[in-house]
C-alpha cells in the first residue's frame, strides 16, 4: 500500500481508538451515527460516499476527502465518477477547493497504484 494511504489509515485508526477509549458518550454516538448514515438505504453506498466526498471537499476537510475517496474506491467508483463529483464540489465550493482537488487527485492515484500491486 502506498505510504500516503498507509500513513493516513494508521493515524486515523490510532486516533479513533484513543477517542473511543475515552468513553465519551457524545463522541461514540457521533461515530455510530456516521457509520449508520452510510449504510445502504434509499441511496446505495456508492452514491452516499460520493455525496460525502462532495460535502467534504466543499467543507475543505482533507481527512474527510481521503476517507471518502478510499471508501468510494472500494465501492467501485471509477476515476471518471470521482472526478465528476469533485468537479461539482469545485463548482459549488469555488476556487478555494482547488488545492483539495489536487490532493484528492494525488490520493486517488495512490489508491489506483496500490490496487495494481
Amino acid at each position: 500500500m502506498s505510504d500516503i494511504i498507509q500513513e493516513f489509515n494508521d493515524y486515523r485508526s490510532k486516533m479513533n481508538e484513543k477517542l473511543l477509549a475515552d468513553n465519551n458518550k457524545i463522541v461514540k454516538r457521533i461515530f455510530n451515527l456516521d457509520t449508520n448514515a452510510y449504510a445502504p438505504g434509499a441511496l446505495d453506498i456508492k452514491t452516499k460516499e460520493l455525496l460525502g466526498l462532495v460535502a467534504s471537499a466543499v467543507l475543505r476537510c482533507d481527512d474527510c476527502v481521503k476517507y471518502h475517496l478510499e471508501t468510494s474506491h472500494k465501492e467501485g467508483v471509477t476515476k471518471e465518477e470521482m472526478m465528476e463529483a469533485m468537479g461539482i464540489a469545485t463548482l459549488v465550493g469555488g476556487t478555494i477547493v482547488i488545492p483539495h482537488l489536487r490532493r484528492a487527485y494525488e490520493f486517488w492515484e495512490a489508491l489506483e497504484e496500490a490496487e495494481t500491486k
